[in-house]
């Protein structure tokens, strides 16, 4: 056997493929990394746990993780021994009843966050729950807008709210080219993932950043409105100016993991910076006299959609611990 290190570029069906120095070699894992089986209620596939303390993991490995692999000398198959330290990750609390950890994405340096100005509607919920989830993971969030040849004036316009806050955002479409230059040399020599509801056109985007790449799109449901999934497993994309972009699939449901209630107000930039002006020093922002934060928000300085979604969000972290 022989002993490499590489980067985790694709999983599907509990097999990782690994790109080292020497080519593309697909790994499975080695028992210690299989603390334990389950059956996720949403998915069919096997996937494992890690036990740290209190906190399962239900994917020990995954795409963007750098690890350390043992190899035959004669085939490109072999296992993953070691998953080495992460600079960053995007986690979600696993769908179904379980208080599970799903790691989405290791070691990116953007989190790509795609909404459609039309065909699906922009979910402004899903776009707060990713940012602060980005936040938690040390990513930088960067919002594309796309689809943005379906533009008119009736279309919802969220844009001055966010830049204010200091997100950047990337208007983009694929079909006209709009943008498409601005965020590849955003991606150039960095690792990325892409991510938002199904139907926004990240297949497509994907498509027009890296000509040849050839990924099926398919269109949203006339029924339902919906995004249907094109993208159906985690997988990494070289590009040609240098760089990985990881696409995910369509995103539905996304439930914070890991983050108290007290900790919420610092994932929102522009509500941390009114804090130091409560009142109290343990002010919940909601229901507190002299809260610097709700001042803010009757003065106009915070968005009253932001700091709505931030009451929802705490509640429900509330609930959870």
């Amino acid at each position: 056997m022989i002993k490499d290190e590489g980067i985790v570029i694709r999983e599907h069906r509990n097999a990782f493929d690994v790109e080292t120095d020497t080519g593309v070699v697909v790994c499975t894992l080695r028992s210690k990394l299989r603390k334990a089986l389950v059956y996720p209620e949403r998915d069919h596939r096997y996937h494992t746990v890690e036990n740290v303390g209190q906190i399962r993991v239900i994917n020990p490995v995954t795409i963007g993780d750098q690890v350390r692999i043992s190899k035959q000398e004669n085939d490109n198959t072999g296992a993953i021994e070691e998953v080495l330290p992460r600079r960053s990750k995007l986690s979600r609390k696993a769908p179904g009843r379980r208080r599970v950890e799903q790691i989405m994405i290791a070691n990116a340096d953007y989190l790509i966050i795609v909404l459609a100005v039309k065909n699906p509607v922009p979910n402004i919920r899903l776009l707060n729950r990713l940012l602060v989830a980005a936040e938690a993971g040390t990513l930088t969030p960067i919002i594309c807008l796309n689809k943005m040849d379906l533009w008119t004036s009736e279309s919802p316009d969220f844009q001055e709210t966010y830049k204010q806050v200091g997100y950047r955002i990337i208007p983009t479409s694929a079909l006209t080219g709009l943008g498409i230059d601005e965020l590849r040399n955003v991606l150039s020599r960095k690792i990325s993932a892409i991510a938002g509801p199904s139907g926004v056109g990240k297949t497509s985007l994907l498509n027009a950043l890296q000509p040849g790449l050839g990924l099926k799109v398919r269109e949203v449901n006339r029924s339902t409105g919906q995004g249907r999934h094109t993208t159906s497993y985690l997988a990494g994309h070289k590009l040609d100016v240098g760089g990985l972009v990881i696409d995910t699939p369509g995103i539905r449901e996304f439930s914070l993991w890991d983050i108290t209630p007290e900790e919420l107000p610092g994932m929102f930039p522009d509500l941390s910076k009114h804090i130091h002006t409560c009142k109290f020093h343990d002010c919940a922002h909601i229901h507190e006299p002299g809260c610097g934060i709700k001042q803010a928000v009757e003065e106009g300085l915070i968005s009253h959609g932001r700091y709505d979604n931030f009451v929802a969000l705490y509640e429900e972290l509330k609930g959870n611990w």
